[in-house]
C-alpha cells in the first residue's frame, strides 16, 4: 500500500484551530490548514516523461465528493451536460528558454518570464555568479548566427530586468527553446513543439502550458459542441513561478506568484447567458479557473466583469467559489499552490483520498500524466 501522508498530516489538521478565513490582498488561506497538509508520495516513475499516443487518450478520474470513477479523458463528451460551458485559457508557449555566457565566460541560462513590451522582458537567469547590471549575456542563437546580446538592466524582485538589441518576443520565438517542465528529465523534441501546447493555443506568453488542456483534440472538440456544450476562451499567461516551491508552513505568509490575464466580452456574455439557461461553467485547467475568480463581478453572483488584470489569488481550502462548477485538471506537486486549490474545489478529504487512489492504480502524473474532472464541493469535506 502506498504510503499515503496526506492522510497522516490529515490527522493533525483535525486538532488544529477551527477554520478561520484569512483575506491578505487576494490570497484566501485557511489557518486550519499549513503546507505539510499538502504533502504526499509519489513514486518517481508515475511522473509522466512523454505524452500519450493520442491527446484523449489519457485517463479521466471523476471526483464528486468521496465518490471516484475511472473514466477515459475522451469520455468528457458524454459526462458534460448539453447547455454546460467549457472555459478554455488560450495562452500559447513561449520559446522562453535561451542559454549562453555572461562576458566573463560562465555559463548563463535565462528563462523569460514575462515580455514587457519592445525590447524589454522580465527573467529569471541562472548563472554560477549573478550578472551584474550594465553587464551583456551573449546567449545562443538557434540557428548558429551571431549570438543575441541582451544587456542586464537590473534586478526586479527575483526577475532580472533584461533588454534584446530588437524585438524581444520576435527573437525569443526564433532564438529560444520551448520550456519544459523541471520534472520532466529530458530537452525539448520536435514533437514538445506541438504536444506541450493546446490545440486551441494563440496568446503567445506562457512559460509553461495550461496542461488540462493538452487532453483535448480536434475530435473531442467537435463531439463537445455537437452535444450542446459550449466553448469560450481566456487567457492567462502562465509564469515561471507556477512551479516555485511554497517555503512556508504558515500558508498564510506564502507570497503568490502574478499572472496577467484577459476577460473577452464573449467569454463574459457565454457565462451569464450559460448561468440564466441553468448550464455550469467547466473550467479548463486551474489557469483558467483563477481567470475566472479573479474576474468575478460581486455585483452579480456567479458572472465575471470584462477586463485585463493582475492575479495573485492563492485560493486554499476554506475559499468560497463563485464562478466555476466543474474544474478539469491534471494531478499536481506536492506541496504545491495547484495542489492547495485543487483541495479547496474538490474538497479536501476527497482529493487526498482521490490521490491515493490514483497513485494506487498507476495514474500518470503532472504536465503530460492523466487528468481529474472535479465537481465542487458543496464544503470543505
Amino acid at each position: 500500500m502506498v504510503d499515503d501522508l496526506l492522510y497522516a498530516k490529515s490527522l493533525a489538521r483535525d486538532f488544529r484551530a477551527q477554520q478561520v478565513n484569512i483575506i491578505c490582498g487576494e490570497s484566501v488561506t485557511s489557518t486550519a490548514y499549513r503546507l505539510d497538509d499538502f504533502d504526499y508520495f509519489l513514486p518517481p516513475e508515475l511522473i509522466a516523461q512523454t505524452p500519450t499516443a493520442q491527446r484523449s487518450a489519457s485517463r479521466l478520474l471523476e471526483l464528486r465528493g468521496m465518490e471516484r470513477y475511472d473514466r477515459h479523458f475522451s469520455d468528457l463528451a458524454e459526462l458534460l451536460r448539453a447547455g454546460d460551458l467549457l472555459v478554455v485559457n488560450d495562452t500559447r508557449v513561449a520559446h522562453a528558454r535561451l542559454v549562453g555566457r555572461k562576458e566573463s565566460g560562465g555559463q548563463v541560462e535565462v528563462l523569460v518570464e514575462r515580455v514587457l513590451g519592445g525590447r524589454e522582458v522580465l527573467a529569471q537567469v541562472r548563472a554560477s555568479k549573478s550578472p551584474k547590471p550594465g553587464s551583456r549575456l551573449y546567449l545562443t542563437a538557434a540557428d548558429g548566427g551571431a549570438d543575441l546580446v541582451v544587456e542586464v538592466l537590473g534586478r526586479q524582485d527575483e526577475f532580472y530586468r533584461l533588454a534584446f538589441q530588437g524585438d524581444a518576443l520576435a527573437m525569443i520565438e526564433r532564438h529560444g527553446r520551448l520550456p519544459l517542465p523541471p520534472y520532466i528529465e529530458r530537452a525539448a523534441a520536435l514533437p514538445d513543439e506541438t504536444r506541450y501546447q493546446t490545440v486551441y493555443a494563440r496568446a503567445i506568453g506562457s512559460v509553461a502550458a495550461p496542461t488540462a488542456g493538452l487532453h483535448f483534440d480536434e475530435d473531442l472538440l467537435q463531439r463537445l459542441q455537437d452535444r450542446g456544450v459550449g466553448l469560450a476562451r481566456v487567457t492567462l499567461h502562465v509564469g515561471a513561478g507556477t512551479f516555485q516551491p511554497v517555503r512556508v508552513q504558515d500558508l498564510t505568509q506564502h507570497p503568490m506568484h502574478s499572472e496577467r490575464y484577459e476577460m473577452p466580452t464573449a467569454t463574459v456574455a457565454a457565462i451569464k447567458a450559460t448561468r440564466a439557461a441553468g448550464g455550469r461553467v467547466v473550467a479548463v485547467g486551474t489557469t483558467s479557473l483563477r481567470a475566472l475568480e479573479s474576474a468575478a463581478d460581486v455585483d452579480a453572483p456567479g458572472n465575471v466583469k470584462v477586463g485585463a488584470g493582475e492575479t495573485a489569488l492563492f485560493i486554499t481550502p476554506g475559499y468560497e467559489f463563485r464562478v466555476v462548477d466543474v474544474l478539469v485538471t491534471n494531478f499536481h506537486l506536492p506541496k504545491s499552490t495547484l495542489l492547495m486549490l485543487t483541495a479547496a474545489f474538490g474538497g479536501y478529504d476527497a482529493v487526498r483520498a482521490a490521490y491515493r487512489w490514483a497513485i494506487d492504480a498507476n495514474y500518470r502524473f503532472f504536465s503530460y500524466g492523466d487528468a481529474m474532472l472535479i465537481h465542487k464541493a458543496s464544503g470543505d469535506r
